[in-house]
């Protein structure tokens, strides 16, 4: 990515975040984070990555469905705040992110076989 895309990504990231937490919020019934935006070369679209803090991977995706329904709203309100610095609005395009909870399951596993392998070290003394 270029210096501009990066800037413009960390920017989107950013107001994004505001939006959806000062304009948005009562309509987004879970804890979320925005972690992170990738632009395209010709910053057209900008790809939102949105982790959810749900336990269920059917609530992540019910509260995920939240943020693709308001994709219009957010890009518009996104617009009004920032047309003095972009030419142009990219497109958005929410995408859920499990890396939170694809470590957090390789932490359990992780645990998992260190306890089998102490039960099985006592039993061997």
């Amino acid at each position: 990515m270029s210096i501009r895309t990066e800037r413009v990504a960390r920017l989107l990231q950013r107001e994004i975040a505001s939006v959806l937490q000062t304009a948005f919020s009562e309509r987004i019934p879970c804890m979320y984070a925005v972690t992170n935006v990738r632009v395209t070369k010709d910053m057209g679209i900008a790809y939102v990555d949105v982790s959810i803090y749900e336990q269920d991977i059917e609530e992540r995706r019910a509260a995920f469905q939240h943020f693709t329904d308001l994709t219009t709203e957010v890009r518009s309100e996104l617009a009004r705040r920032i047309r003095h610095q972009l030419r142009a609005v990219p497109d958005i395009r929410f995408f859920l992110d499990e890396g939170m909870h694809a470590s957090k399951h390789m932490d359990e596993i992780f645990e998992q076989i260190r306890t089998e392998r102490e039960h099985r070290e006592a039993g061997l003394q």
